[in-house]
């Protein structure tokens, strides 16, 4: 046979620089092959490939003059072609992955078919190398390789075995341990050009939770996009990134995704916007409705419009406006439409709506369009249930039972609780035995509503009685699986149970029997409930957190909350205060509801300063109070005995204004009116103006500006000049306003400080409007009638000032109305000029000889002792 002369072409060297890979490449020299051959075949075998140069510019005409014929080949050309594939396999096998590919490029550019070669290459042996690579780190160099002999027409999936294919994995797993994503998703894209099974290196969902977990979106969707069924891994991507709240992450990923579709795909837009309603983002959900659909021409379907109206249901015009559009594009609502529009009327209070959605449905469930099924029903039922229409709800019960519809746990919850909200007690517990004799077992969440009825209505034994009963059935069966396994079948079952005991139980077979097949597991909210029915027992209270402790359970804030108001009941205020250090000690800091039991506890038993030290202590621990706090606190006294205290109340007044809060300021204006006119209490005038505080029609008004007058005067040093700013106020509030000033100077008078200066009195700027002009005459005649005819004060006229700000107004405080009107008719574009400010002046030595004469009544007044001790 004559041998075979395989030579180096150029193509080879250019082919071989064109190998992309992240490894060294390796020279194509002939020395180089000529080397790896003399290891393979002993020393003095002809190597077949060593008998000509392997690098020339030309073909040879010996190479040009061998001939394979492929359909007929005689025995011997067989034999060297098998010869030849034996020295690549055993090249590829000690790792020369590089010559393997040369070979195999030199023996294809001599004429011979890729898939007759890849027929005689020893595979098992090709894998060995490729698993030796990896395993010496070689990665991209094998990926070098394979594919170049891709390149070549010899497929690389063919040359790997299995135990070829478990070393890529194990490869994968390298990687994605050591976190390069982005080296992971491209050796995988490589694998996947190969024609490798991606799922079978890793499983996608492992994949894409490192990308989650990295916050990389842009690897998540690029690494979805290599697989089958991208467009379901697209949403998973954007799903995952939901469930961690990170709606930023899920927008990029939705982003991304869409450079992969050829077209519209409902399911990425369903999943982006249900993760807007997941992390609370419906605005996002309604920019991709308008902007990405509805601007591009595409028309939702069903599916996408109900994720739509399900994330805003808060939103009752919203979602009917989405129906509406529904409609208009010709889209069908299903009964998941329906069922949300339920649910928004629910949210909503809509009872009406409601109803005729109910009706609607029922009318095209009779033409057979729709089916209702039973989320329907217990919607309806919820909303009913919430607006205390208890008949409507068993109305609807008896048309699903008619319906053949079997109410679920849902709506029996709905049902017992419309009745348990309405005050009907009998009617739940009928309810709630009917549930269990249906078959359908209720869990703790029914239990605690029939329990909450019986305590709102007062019925606190046959709360504890039916708690019995729940506890001592799934400790009775406990007992007798645990029983039925052991030899001792003599011992009392009953001396092992460990229950609440109440007066007045009924029977431990009655108790069974009502009890049912159904498992009862108490909760923490269980205990809460059974705490506020011990009403001021503190010891039976104690010993039912003891209880829960016993059982696996923890007490929580409500817990503690209850025992402290349970001190209330009793008027322990020592115990109530006791037990905010007791929760710190029991790892349980307390919180706002915590606290605010406390004060009302320290409030209803008249210790004021306890109280306001609770609440100094809350701003210590940086504990914001709610409006409970501040309302309990304002509305503490009946009467104000001091300057200290009104300063205390208005200062915590304020700090519920800058807080946001807004409350009734009826009351406290009551009380700061009534702090005011202890000034006259004592003065021997008695005009009819000293009740005008008591005209609740003007200060009864929703107005805080009073409140904020008083405040901000009483917070002046005494040592201030003092201007009393009366703008925007009524007669009435100014006259408070006064009084509180002079009620603030009397009680410092007491304590050693003089009269500094004479007090000012802005009356206000003198505006063109006739009813402004006649409201601060109003106001300057009552308080001038205050301070000379009741308290014998002298005022004098100040003499106006001007406020540069204001648009000019008369030119003095005696202007008349007739001169007003005058200016009023001037052309309105006329030159704007200072405004003159109206102001009152109270002497200084007027206020001293006032002060003088009643200091004996003062300090009567001061000497009235505070009650500050525990009760």
């Amino acid at each position: 046979m004559r041998g075979l002369l395989i030579l180096g072409s150029a193509s080879s060297s250019s082919s071989s620089s064109s190998i992309a890979g992240r490894c060294s490449r390796r020279p194509s020299h002939s020395k180089a092959l000529n080397s790896s051959l003399s290891n393979v075949f002993p020393t003095g075998t002809h190597s077949p490939l060593s008998s000509r140069p392997s690098t020339i510019h030309s073909r040879s005409p010996l190479l040009s003059s061998v001939q394979w014929d492929i359909a007929g080949a005689s025995s011997g050309g067989k034999t060297s072609l098998r010869h030849y594939a034996d020295v690549a396999s055993k090249l590829a096998e000690r790792g020369k992955l590089d010559d393997f590919a040369m070979v195999v490029e030199n023996v294809v550019v001599a004429g011979v078919e890729p898939s007759q070669f890849a027929a005689v290459l020893a595979v098992e042996l090709v894998a060995k190398g490729i698993s030796r690579c990896l395993r010496e780190g070689n990665l991209w160099n094998v990926v070098q390789v394979l594919r170049k002999v891709e390149e070549l027409g010899i497929s690389a999936v063919g040359l790997c075995d299995e135990s070829a294919v478990e070393s890529l994995r194990r490869e994968c797993r390298r990687i994605s341990k050591s976190g390069d994503l982005e080296e992971l998703v491209e050796f995988m894209e490589v694998l996947s050009g190969f024609g490798f099974s991606i799922k079978e290196m890793m499983k996608p969902s492992e994949v894409i939770k490192l990308c989650v977990d990295a916050r990389n979106p842009k690897i998540a969707i690029r690494y979805a996009s290599i697989l089958p069924q991208a467009d379901i891994l697209f949403c998973t991507v954007i799903n995952e990134f939901g469930k961690k709240r990170d709606l930023k992450s899920a927008f990029m990923a939705y982003t991304e995704s869409k450079a992969h579709m050829n077209g519209p795909n409902m399911y990425i837009y369903r999943s982006i916007i249900d993760v807007c309603g997941l992390c609370g983002d419906y605005k996002k959900s309604r920019n991709i409705y308008h902007q990405d659909l509805l601007s591009q021409n595409v028309t939702p379907n069903v599916y996408v419009f109900n994720s739509l109206m399900n994330v805003n249901a808060h939103d009752l015009n919203y979602i009917f406006q989405l129906y509406k559009n529904m409609q208009n594009l010709g889209v069908p609502a299903d009964m998941a439409s329906y069922n949300i529009l339920l649910k928004a009327c629910c949210l909503a209070g809509r009872v009406d709506l409601a109803q005729d959605i109910y009706r609607e449905v029922k009318h095209l469930e009779t033409t057979g369009v729709l089916k209702l099924d039973v989320f329907t029903y217990s919607t309806i039922v919820k909303v009913f249930a919430d607006a205390k229409l208890w008949k409507m709800a068993l109305r609807v019960k008896e048309d699903m039972q008619s319906a053949g519809v079997s109410p679920n746990m849902v709506t029996w919850s709905s049902l017992i609780s419309s009745c348990a909200n309405s005050g009907l007690v009998e009617l739940a517990i009928q309810l709630f035995e009917e549930m269990v004799s249906a078959g359908c077992e209720p869990n703790t969440q029914c239990c605690n509503i029939l329990l909450h009825a019986c305590v709102e209505a007062r019925q606190f034994d046959r709360a504890f009685r039916l708690f019995r009963s729940w506890r001592e059935k799934e400790l009775w069966d406990d007992i007798e699986r645990r029983n039925s396994t052991d030899d001792n079948l003599n011992a009392d079952p009953t001396s092992q149970l460990c229950i609440t005991n109440m007066p007045n139980a009924q029977s431990h077979v009655h108790q069974i029997k009502f009890a049912g097949n159904f498992a009862f597991k108490p909760t923490i909210t269980t205990y809460n409930i059974l705490m506020k029915a011990c009403g001021t027992d503190y010891y039976h209270a104690k010993a039912l957190m003891e209880e829960m402790k016993s059982v696996g359970l923890t007490p929580n804030h409500i817990s503690w909350s209850i025992l402290i108001d349970i001190c209330g009941g009793s008027r322990d205020v020592k115990s109530a205060v006791q037990i905010l250090t007791t929760m710190r000690m029991a790892g349980v800091d307390p919180d706002v509801v915590a606290y605010t039991t406390a004060i009302k506890v320290c409030v209803g038993c008249k210790n004021w300063r306890l109280a306001f030290s609770l609440f100094e202590e809350m701003k210590r621990f940086e504990i914001q109070p709610n409006l409970v706090t501040y309302s309990t606190l304002l509305r503490a006294r009946s009467t104000y005995g001091s300057l200290h205290e009104v300063q205390q109340c208005l200062a915590i007044y304020q700090d519920m204004r800058k807080s946001g809060f807004k409350s009734d300021d009826h009351y406290l204006k009551e009380l700061i009116a009534e702090w005011c006119e202890g000034v006259l209490q004592n003065n021997n005038q008695q005009q009819e103006e000293a009740t005008a505080p008591c005209n609740r029609t003007d200060i009864g008004k929703p107005r805080c500006l009073i409140l904020e007058k008083v405040a901000e005067h009483l917070q002046k040093s005494f040592t201030e000049s003092l201007a009393i700013d009366l703008q925007e106020l009524t007669k009435v509030e100014a006259r408070i306003v006064v009084l509180a000033v002079l009620r603030m100077i009397k009680e410092n008078y007491a304590l050693g400080e003089s009269v500094k200066d004479d007090i000012f009195i802005i009356l206000g700027v003198s505006k063109v409007e006739p009813d402004l002009v006649e409201q601060n005459f109003e106001v300057r005649d009552a308080i001038t009638k205050l301070l000379q005819y009741e308290l014998g004060l002298e005022v004098l006229p100040a003499g106006p000032t001007t406020a540069p700000d204001e648009v000019a107004g008369s030119e003095s405080s005696n202007m008349s109305l007739t001169k007003l009107n005058g200016i009023m008719g001037r052309n309105k574009y006329t030159t704007r000029k200072p405004a003159a400010v109206q102001r009152l002046k109270v002497t200084k030595k007027s206020l001293k000889d006032w002060l003088q004469r009643n200091r004996d009544i003062i300090e009567y007044r001061l000497s009235i002792p505070k009650n500050d001790s525990f009760c």
